[in-house]
């Protein structure tokens, strides 16, 4: 069987154009979208992550501004930017970037972002919001999955869709936005009893685990769209997924690649989240 690429660079780069053009728009009545970056890590992953998010604000015409609290911040310090930030006026959108220093989590911080800036989705109250299906920023990743298999025209209404991955930034969230679309769905995680019986009854599989190699040819049934989310740091330093892409590859009848699949319109849809608070801020 043919395994077809699910690459998100078309898809990205229409988001990109009208995403480019409402920042645009916004500069020319007064004032560019502004995105606030803020930073408590000094992992290099993570810094090759930020500085492309800079140079995609850049190219679209949004403002970027990287705050670096130190690898050593407390919750109390991250908190206090958060808010600081969500009141500043002239901030539109606010991303936390992970990981965050050793003892504190997106639980103990993230409700200090507040809803109308936080476009990634990982506060509380934005994932509150998804759940109920009430207007808010859903988490970029897992809306990325989403778009990306709507552009290559793969059904959702009625499939069975597999989910290895139970966090609250991929997963849970990619959940919620399946049901929305009328798919079945399955969580699934590293800790689930026979996992390749799990997802190999699903037309559709989702890793987002982050764990290299976690799904293989046995996690997938013969036809089955398979969805790779995971962005692994390898031995030689490259990236590679969740999926062990050489064993899928002739049994599944799509794949994404990493890189190029998910994670182009996962940035995409994070720059078009931060226009989309910036025009309502305007609005306001």
């Amino acid at each position: 069987m043919d395994t077809v690429s699910l690459t998100g660079k078309e898809l990205a780069a229409a988001i990109n154009a009208d995403t480019k053009a409402r920042a645009a728009t916004l500069t020319e009545a007064g004032t560019a979208p502004r995105l606030a970056l803020v930073v408590a890590n000094d992992d290099p992953a993570s810094a090759w992550y930020v500085n492309s998010l800079r140079k995609a604000a850049e190219r679209l015409g949004i403002d970027c501004d990287r705050i670096d609290l130190g690898a050593d911040a407390s919750a109390d310090a991250l908190r206090a930017e958060l808010a600081a930030r969500s009141a500043d006026t002239a901030v539109d959108a606010i991303m936390l970037q992970t990981p965050l220093p050793e003892g504190v989590t997106l639980d103990d911080v993230s409700s200090s972002i507040v809803a109308t800036k936080d476009v990634d989705g990982v506060s509380p109250l934005s994932l509150g919001l998804l759940a109920a299906g009430l207007d808010g920023f859903v988490p970029a990743t897992s809306e990325a999955v989403v778009e990306l298999l709507k552009h290559h025209d793969v059904p959702l209404t009625g499939r069975h869709v597999a989910v290895v991955g139970r966090s609250n930034v991929v997963g849970k969230p990619l959940g919620q936005l399946l049901l929305a679309e009328n798919a079945t769905v399955t969580i699934a995680h590293s800790r689930t009893v026979d996992l390749p019986a799990v997802t190999s009854a699903a037309d559709i599989v989702v890793a987002a685990a982050g764990r290299i190699g976690l799904v293989t040819g046995k996690h997938v049934a013969e036809g089955a769209v398979v969805v790779d989310v995971g962005t692994n740091e390898a031995a030689d330093g490259g990236i590679v997924g969740d999926v062990e892409a050489e064993s899928v590859r002739g049994k599944a009848s799509a794949l994404s690649p990493v890189p190029g699949g998910v994670g182009p319109v996962t940035t995409a849809l994070l720059m078009r989240h931060v226009v989309v608070a910036a025009e309502k801020a305007r609005a306001e």
